[in-house]
């Protein structure tokens, strides 16, 4: 990342990092994301169908937002980040600059580069922030961790080739292996 360094950053550094740069602002430091490969990008592209449709065929409030889309987690400009996937149910939390406050339903695609964020800083971040629910999909590993920290902080694993009940829509399961 070409910014200079500093010990803590600012939501104002991070709405100004330079043309094609991406990162997360996380307690003050800038986290540099690197470009996702295809399977990254493809999952991306079925969860988002697959929760739109869903959403649709229910006639339900959520929207659904693939990244690039900056969420505010506390909604106080200090944590920025970029889930692969954002489900929000309270419309009031979305801003033209994304999302002020957590969303209900986070998915993150691990990458090698990722691996680290996503099974340790964002869950604890997720978690504090008041996501209801959080899937960690490792396409590497073959599995998905679930989180539903508006029910047990517990998790619960998942092979791809298995039914993945969503909690936030109970009538919607999903299978990994049959989005790839």
């Amino acid at each position: 990342m070409s910014l200079p360094q500093k010990q803590l950053y600012t939501a104002e550094d991070y709405w100004n990092l330079p043309e094609g740069e991406r990162a997360e602002l996380i307690g003050g430091q800038l986290y540099a994301m690197a470009p996702p490969n295809r399977i990254h990008q493809k999952l991306i592209a079925q969860f988002t169908k697959t929760f739109g449709m869903y959403i649709d065929a229910q006639r339900g409030n959520c929207e659904v937002y693939p990244a690039l889309f900056a969420v505010n987690l506390d909604a106080n400009d200090k944590n920025w980040v970029e889930p692969d996937i954002s489900v929000i149910c309270d419309k009031n939390k979305l801003t033209e600059r994304g999302c002020s406050g957590a969303p209900d339903l986070i998915v993150e695609i691990v990458s090698s580069s990722s691996r680290r964020q996503d099974y340790n800083l964002k869950n604890g971040l997720y978690a504090t922030a008041g996501v209801r629910e959080y899937w960690i999909v490792d396409p590497a590993k073959e599995r998905t961790t679930v989180y539903h920290f508006d029910n047990d902080a517990a998790p619960t694993i998942f092979l791809f080739d298995q039914d993945i009940p969503v909690g936030i829509f109970p009538e919607l399961k999903i299978n990994i292996a049959a989005l790839l």
